[in-house]
């Protein structure tokens, strides 16, 4: 039996599969079981999305209110890591698209 687990991602808020072997390596038994867990965890990510985009906004009505340019500096700074975060996670949401289009060929 091949090694796969997901592991928590702090960055992203979700957990995230972790493979050890290529994915046809892996048995059907083993492919249907990451695909159903991922696909959890998937359906999380528009709520991450959605939460980042709050602290975004959030922090955005502060940079039009701050004089101070070190401070405007380090707000775009982490506008940009959730923003960063935001674009990872739309890449993780289609991860499921590309194992299930595996598991069927």
């Amino acid at each position: 039996m091949l090694m796969y687990r997901f592991e928590w991602n702090e960055r992203l808020l979700i957990a995230l599969p972790v493979l050890e072997a290529d994915w046809e390596q892996y048995s059907s038994v083993e492919q249907l079981d990451i695909v159903e867990r991922w696909e959890l965890i998937r359906g999380t990510i528009p709520d991450r999305v959605m939460e980042f985009e709050r602290v975004i906004n959030r922090m955005q009505n502060q940079l039009y209110e701050e004089e101070n340019f070190e401070e405007s500096c380090r707000l775009n700074a982490e506008i940009a890591e959730y923003a960063s975060r935001i674009n990872d996670l739309h890449i993780w949401y289609r991860t499921n698209q590309e194992l299930d289009s595996r598991r069927h060929t």
